[in-house]
């Protein structure tokens, strides 16, 4: 796995072993950032499920001002610290080993501009994840919270939390969602 464009493009990242984590493909990652391209430079991201800290450190490389990283699993956060330092994102960065729900207790910013969420697609994580998004403050009607999934996933249910989905991008065994707050 490797960086795509920008600051450290082609810088090379390691994954965690085992099957805990499914990084996302080069190919669908570099469709996703060339869809948010203006969105990204200046951006407060938030990488949720982190795994390798792939996508995060992608935003960080083209132009995103902060990122935080939420990760559960102690080999992944290695990783994530490992990739911080061989990419020099270190200080732009927050890495929060904690259960995604109480790391997003722990942000404290004014606004998201940019919340990643890719959990494991056999847990039930997308309905608690959005569940507890719909209460920050941090989450405006401008934050765009990028879900990926498999590609037979509902996501009817974000309407009774006070969010829509705006858009969907499909690919052969996955998608990405976007969704946003209802405005008032």
């Amino acid at each position: 796995m490797r960086v795509i464009a920008g600051s450290a493009r082609r810088l090379k990242l390691i994954t965690p072993d085992g099957n805990d984590t499914r990084p996302t493909q080069d190919r669908i990652k570099e469709t996703l950032f060339n869809m948010i391209q203006l969105q990204v430079p200046g951006s407060v991201f938030i990488d949720l499920f982190s795994g390798s800290g792939g996508i995060g450190i992608e935003a960080l490389s083209r132009g995103a001002k902060k990122a935080y990283f939420i990760e559960n699993a102690t080999n992944a956060v290695k990783c994530i610290t490992t990739n911080l330092k061989t990419t020099h994102f270190e200080d732009v960065a927050t890495v929060l080993k904690q259960d995604v729900v109480i790391g997003l207790r722990n942000i404290h910013e004014e606004e998201a501009d940019i919340i990643f969420i890719d959990p494991p697609y056999h847990e039930d994580l997308y309905e608690r994840t959005l569940a507890q998004l719909a209460t920050m403050d941090y989450v405006t009607q401008y934050t765009m919270i990028i879900i990926e999934s498999p590609l037979e996933m509902d996501f009817s249910f974000v309407v009774d939390l006070g969010l829509e989905v705006r858009r969907e991008k499909e690919y052969k065994t996955n998608k990405h969602v976007f969704i946003y707050r209802k405005e008032k």
